[in-house]
């Protein structure tokens, strides 16, 4: 009598664990089920702005392009590039829409606006750049201000060819840089070995060689768009340059960009000069996790 009456109170006193392990499955099995439903319709129903957002970020990677290709035909891949993109602009720099102003030998005492003011008032402590940081609701960066473009050089690695590479502050410092972007790029194809793409040059020396648009300095300090040769490019004295697209404003004018212009949520980088010959060096981190300070060493 007394060994029933002992099961029976350890069958009581387990009861209401075995209750409250059936309520956690259950909860968790309903959880599972809410959380798949929510990933297919993320990744399949009407609303496709996150379905946009993960194919163009995938397909913008070397490595990552998996992550739209393991959930979308080629056709919807396609689809959704055709949605989101630049409608890229053609043809070559104007040069004579640019004209360098030496302004270490002009005052300027009045701005047009607010753009111009943090623009031209330089940094009292730095004659040579000027670092404007830029906030905005899904994205951060800053933009560096260079005031005389003849200082402005492509450097690159001293291991082309090789698997390695160099980090940016390692080419900077060998070349006694104060600042510096990323420019170009290149490919990796087997052995792992990684190639210039299209046209650098560097210092007037042609470093790779391929008919491709291009974004360089030629010997005025102009800064050059457009579609050239190898040999086009250094017989239209262009003394430094690197091979990239897109081409978002030429000569003034803005190309036509739809949807998120096919590259998702990136970092990005951009250069441009204005009419006045100063340079723009733009850095944007589109994820807004915290940026350094551009320290870059061009």
């Amino acid at each position: 009598m007394e060994d029933n009456s002992l099961e029976q109170e350890k069958k009581s006193k387990n009861k209401p664990k075995l209750k409250i392990l059936k309520q956690i499955i259950l909860v968790l099995f309903l959880l599972g089920i809410i959380c798949c439903d929510i990933i297919v319709y993320l990744l399949y129903g009407p609303w496709h702005g996150f379905r946009d957002w993960l194919i163009t970020t995938a397909m913008t990677t070397f490595t990552h392009q998996y992550l739209a290709t393991w959930f979308y035909s080629n056709e919807q891949i396609e689809e959704c590039l055709n949605r989101n993109r630049i409608e890229a602009l053609t043809g070559y720099t104007d040069e004579s829409l640019i004209n360098i102003i030496n302004y270490n030998q002009i005052k300027v005492s009045s701005y047009k606006n607010e753009y111009e003011r943090q623009i031209l008032e330089k940094d009292p402590n730095n004659n040579d750049y000027k670092i404007i940081e830029i906030d905005g609701k899904k994205y951060h960066g800053y933009m560096a201000v260079i005031y005389d473009p003849s200082r402005i050089q492509v450097c690159v690695a001293n291991n082309l060819g090789s698997s390695n590479g160099e980090m940016i502050e390692t080419i900077s410092k060998r070349n006694n840089a104060i600042l510096a972007i990323n420019g170009g790029g290149y490919t990796v194809p087997k052995p792992s070995i990684m190639e210039l793409l299209g046209i650098t040059i560097s210092n007037n020396n042609l470093l790779s060689s391929n008919h491709n648009n291009i974004i360089g300095f030629n010997k005025n300090n102009k800064l050059i768009l457009g579609n050239f040769s190898s040999e086009q490019a250094l017989n239209n004295n262009i003394r430094d340059c690197v091979s990239f697209v897109p081409y978002l404003i030429l000569n003034g004018k803005k190309a036509e960009i739809y949807g998120n212009a096919g590259y998702g949520t990136a970092s990005r980088t951009a250069i441009g000069q204005r009419a006045d010959g100063i340079v723009l060096f733009l850095v944007l981190d589109g994820d807004r996790k915290n940026l350094k300070e551009l320290q870059c060493k061009t």
